[in-house]
Formats: structure tokens, C-alpha cells, sequence
């Protein structure tokens, strides 16, 4: 064959038509789960805990200090998409909230500038602390569940720059890495690397000889949808496997070999090559285009095997984010099950999860 669509080895079963999307010229197709039963007759598709264990697989792909690309596979598209969004808006994170401003002279307003520490992502690990909220039982603040910063900059002339020079000015831009840790309590003993931000250049204010900014920060814990500012990741998203199907019984013409090729990704089809990889493709339905290649293709994909991009913002390493977030998700399963055996029992309509009080309501 002229051409041969990369695709690292997958198993024979990714090409069981049934857990195919249809990728067509203007349309797709097939988008519809079928694991359930009745759907196909005289076949139980009832969901079953030992096969759904020998069909869930989690394999990192690529792993940095900052982010990370795993394959989720076995799972349908709902439960992909929890995990996604609890990502984002529902793990737990901390950042600054309180902003208390004694001097700011710069030509930045309080509450822009404000907003702008507010959304400085602090390495400070969420475990040690308990929620606060800004009203109830737990709206004093301590060393429990409060890191305080301190951010005291003056912008001066220097004196020993000539006239004009790049360097004229001391203190010439506020950064995050002028935030300065100040310990409450005990926590000089709690924590093994002090709290400060993950990136100490990201740029706040610009200041000007006699202008200058003195404030106190009290950052607290939070989650995303609440605040983007709580959000552990910048990205978090997710893409169906790629699937190209090759017809044996019309294979593209030699002389079309280059042309075909390069209607995909790079990398993802290479001439004279029997070598695959098809995670690559962005799916550009290009070669759908060309009249030549009629017959010679399918585009697909898998429905149940999910390529994951995340991003980390800092406070967890990126291998630690989706634990996290089944964590959410039990926490949520367990809330749903006390409320339904609430229900059940004929009781007072409260249920306790293993993370805490839930109200019905809350369920």
C-alpha cells in the first residue's frame, strides 16, 4: 500500500464498529451510546461491574512538571465530562480573597489591582486547610484555614543610572514574587516549602519614583465555581481517539501516496511506512474533500477512549488532578445515597456524606 495511516498498534477491538462516531463529509453519525439494554435484542447490556473493570484503562501519555496527557478508555462520555468540569470548577484550591489596602499610589485602582493579585496561583497544597466561607462558623480567620501575604513595594530613582538608561528606577514593577509570606500560628511548623506563587514574574503594577503599594493578602480556600481564581488548572480538556480506516479493496494510488498524506496531520499518515499513530489527527475531514480518495477512507472515532489535556495552575502536580477529582466525585456519589436512603428509611430528609454534612437540598 502506498500510504499507511499511523496508528500505534491499537487492539483489534477499537475497530468493533460498534463503538465507532461516524466522522462524514458536512455530518457525523452514530453519536449515540448503545450500552444499554434492550438496545440491541436478545443481547444484555445491563452495566456489570467485572466488565467494566476489564474495560477501564488509565494511561499517562506524557507527564511535565506543569501538565499532563492521559488516555481514559472504557467509560462514556458523561462520566468523561464529570470529571472535566469537576476539574475545573470543583477541586478545591487556594488563592487570595481578602485584600486589606493601607497605601496604593500607583495609577492601577484598588479593585483592579485587587482582582489581579486575586488571580495569582499560590503553591500552597488545599490539604491542610478547612474551608472558609465569608459568612458562619467558619468566617474567622486563623492559622487553620488562612495564609497571609504581605506586598510592601516603593518605587525610587537610582541614583547611580545614567539619564535615559534601562535601570533609572528601583522598584519599577510590582510582581507576584514580591509577595512575602508572613506564618500565623503554627504554621511555620505545617508547612514543608513555604506558601508563594508558582510564577514569581507574573507582572502587577508599574510604578514610578514616589508612587508605591502596601497591602495585606489573606488568601483562603475556595473552588472554581465559585471564582476562576480557585480553579487548580488553566486547561482541562478532552478528545475522542482518532480512528482512519484504510479500504483494502481500494487502496490510494501510488502517485496520490504524498497528496493523501498530506491532507492529515503531520505525522499521522506516512508514505511507504507501515507504522501507526493516529492520536495525532485533529480530524480535519480534509481528504473528504478530494474525489480521488472516494472510497479509499474512513474517518472515525472511538467513542470511549478519551485523550485528557491538563494544564496545572501549581497548587497539584498535574498526576494528582484527577485523583482529585474522583475524589469530588465520591464525595458527590456518597451525598446522593445517604439522601436516597433518607428517603427510603422515611427520615428526616438529611444525610451526612463521608466528607461532611449534606443537606437534601444540597444533593
Amino acid at each position: 500500500m502506498a500510504a499507511e495511516a499511523s496508528s500505534s498498534q491499537l487492539p483489534k477491538s477499537v475497530y468493533d464498529s460498534r463503538r465507532h462516531v461516524g466522522i462524514h463529509k458536512e455530518r457525523v453519525s452514530n453519536v449515540s451510546s448503545t450500552d444499554y439494554p434492550g438496545h440491541y435484542p436478545g443481547e444484555d447490556h445491563s452495566w456489570n461491574l467485572q466488565k467494566f473493570k476489564k474495560k477501564l484503562q488509565v494511561k499517562v501519555q506524557r507527564l511535565s512538571t506543569r501538565s499532563i496527557e492521559f488516555d481514559l478508555v472504557g467509560v462514556d462520555a458523561s462520566i468523561a465530562n464529570a470529571f472535566r468540569r469537576i476539574l475545573i470548577a470543583e477541586v478545591p484550591t487556594i488563592a487570595i480573597e481578602h485584600v486589606y489596602i493601607w497605601n496604593n499610589t500607583s495609577v492601577i485602582h484598588d479593585e483592579v489591582l485587587a482582582h489581579r493579585i486575586g488571580l495569582v496561583p499560590l503553591n500552597v497544597d488545599p490539604e491542610f486547610q478547612e474551608f472558609r466561607t465569608s459568612s458562619g462558623i467558619n468566617a474567622t480567620p486563623n492559622d487553620r484555614n488562612t495564609v497571609v501575604f504581605k506586598l510592601s513595594v516603593a518605587c525610587e530613582r537610582n541614583p547611580k543610572a545614567p539619564k535615559g538608561s534601562i535601570g533609572q528606577y528601583i522598584n519599577e514593577y510590582v510582581k507576584s514574587g514580591d509577595l512575602v509570606w508572613e506564618p500565623q500560628g503554627e504554621q511555620r511548623s505545617i508547612f514543608e516549602v513555604d506558601p508563594a506563587p508558582t510564577n514569581k514574574d507574573i507582572v502587577l503594577a508599574k510604578l514610578r519614583p514616589g508612587q508605591e503599594v502596601e497591602m495585606e493578602l489573606h488568601a483562603i480556600k475556595g473552588v472554581g465555581k465559585e471564582h476562576a481564581k480557585w480553579s487548580p488548572v488553566a486547561t482541562a480538556s478532552y478528545r475522542l481517539h482518532p480512528l482512519i480506516i484504510l479500504n483494502p479493496d481500494k487502496p490510494v494510488p501510488r502517485y496520490l501516496a504524498t497528496k493523501f498524506a498530506e491532507c492529515f496531520s503531520p505525522g499521522v499518515v506516512k508514505v511507504s511506512i507501515d507504522e501507526r499513530n493516529m492520536r495525532k489527527d485533529s480530524v480535519s475531514r480534509e481528504v473528504l474533500r478530494h474525489p480521488e480518495f472516494e472510497g479509499c477512507v474512513e474517518l472515525k472515532r472511538i467513542r470511549d477512549w478519551f485523550i485528557f489535556n491538563i494544564e496545572s495552575e501549581g497548587a497539584y502536580t498535574p498526576e494528582r488532578l484527577l485523583p482529585e477529582s474522583i475524589k469530588v466525585m465520591r464525595a458527590k456519589i456518597a451525598s446522593i445515597r445517604k439522601a436516597a436512603e433518607a428517603l427510603l428509611t422515611g427520615g428526616d430528609g438529611e444525610g451526612a456524606s463521608a466528607d461532611g454534612d449534606v443537606e437534601m437540598g444540597d444533593a
